[in-house]
């Protein structure tokens, strides 16, 4: 199989992942709970994972490296922290349901939409700069859209939240092992990332980073203070209620490490060049249109097309037919299909990571041309 889906999840995975997530099964207990070397063992993997982070994304202390079970779960603890009914939210025009869900159940919640065409982050960051002119309790922004890999103006946006002192959440699904991602430096006050996407760990892990106070999504046993019937007032357990998935911290440590050692910057220069590569190819069939960045520092390992008369699903069910597999349709993300104009057809996206080849999408190239 041609696997080209890494934006939902990355399948093939570092082998040190895998095995590090079998030896946590046998080997380690629930951290915090014991003084006996599984549950010590397992304490030491979490710390190490957190200090790994920590040092990838610039967190100043392990402690505000929080697990989650995913990114939707770090952003539910980061907006219901920031927003409260009533409360004047500004948005990118490319957001995730994991963001707009979150804040249109938030009873009152005014959204602001910083719309922009696709591929002109300066017109993103004047949407926002329009907001924050008119005042926002907080300002919500991905850094990479997950339809069409679109690099927003993260660094200019934590800019303006710092002057004009707004909260920022940065949304890192898509960027997080990928990009620069920098909670210090950009002053954010939090920044949610999955673990199975570009730190290749295991479903089911997370990471929120904290750059600000945070207020529980859950309650219950943390290990610690449990005679207080309140959650603890230190980070990481009031933020960690229950036992942490041990074998994901542990393969997930080891996806950081894999990243950490390869390179962000190497990472992204292959994705980058397997996308450009994929969408100059699609560019020469007829009924194939190509979102493709003109410039493409303004785009990562994602790419969408779509093709003229032929519904997206239908595409993708001819490729994995051929054995490529490939996403299609709206990919939760409705505001970022409204804004570049797809929310009616959706589009086929493809998604690198660092195992896929020049092969590969040449081979998916030749089957999509076959059957047009």
């Amino acid at each position: 199989m041609i696997y080209l889906d890494s934006g939902a999840t990355t399948l093939e995975k570092p082998p040190a992942v895998a095995r590090a997530m079998a030896q946590a099964v046998g080997e380690m207990s629930s951290p915090g709970r014991g003084n006996y070397p599984a549950s010590q063992k397992a304490a030491r993997t979490a710390y190490d994972c957190r200090e790994a982070a920590a040092e990838l994304f610039h967190v100043p202390a392990p402690e505000q490296v929080i697990f989650t079970c995913n990114a939707t779960h770090g952003l539910n603890i980061a907006i219901r922290t920031l927003v409260r009914p009533g409360c004047r939210v500004a948005v990118s025009g490319y957001e995730h349901n994991a963001v707009t869900r979150v804040l249109h159940s938030i009873p009152g919640v005014e959204i602001m939409v910083a719309d922009a065409p696709l591929f002109r982050p300066e017109q993103t960051l004047e949407g926002f700069h329009t907001a924050l002119r008119r005042g926002v309790d907080a300002v919500i922004c991905n850094h990479v859209s997950n339809v069409f890999g679109c690099v927003q103006p993260v660094e200019e946006l934590a800019g303006l939240c710092r002057r004009t002192h707004t909260p920022l959440i940065v949304d890192a699904s898509q960027s997080a092992g990928i990009l620069p991602v920098l909670l210090a430096d950009w002053g954010a006050a939090f920044v949610a990332m999955p673990g199975h996407k570009g730190l290749y760990g295991p479903q089911g892990t997370g990471l929120l980073l904290c750059g600000a106070e945070a207020s529980p999504l859950l309650y219950g046993g943390t290990g610690s203070a449990s005679r207080r019937q309140t959650m603890p007032i230190d980070l990481p357990d009031r933020l960690e209620a229950g036992t942490e998935n041990v074998p994901g911290v542990a393969g997930l440590l080891e996806g950081i490490r894999f990243v950490g050692q390869t390179g962000t910057g190497r990472i992204l220069r292959h994705e980058r060049q397997l996308t450009r590569w994929l969408g100059q190819m699609l560019r020469k069939m007829e009924r194939v249109e190509v979102f493709l960045a003109e410039d493409a520092a303004l785009q990562t390992g994602v790419l969408s097309f779509r093709v003229d008369g032929m519904d997206c699903e239908e595409v993708g069910q001819r490729l994995s037919q051929a054995g490529i597999a490939v996403r299609t349709g709206l990919h939760c993300a409705p505001f970022a299909h409204r804004s570049a104009g797809t929310l009616e057809t959706g589009t086929v996206r493809v998604s690198t990571s660092a195992f896929n080849t020049q092969r590969e999408v040449e081979q998916t190239a030749r089957v999509l041309r076959s059957f047009l």
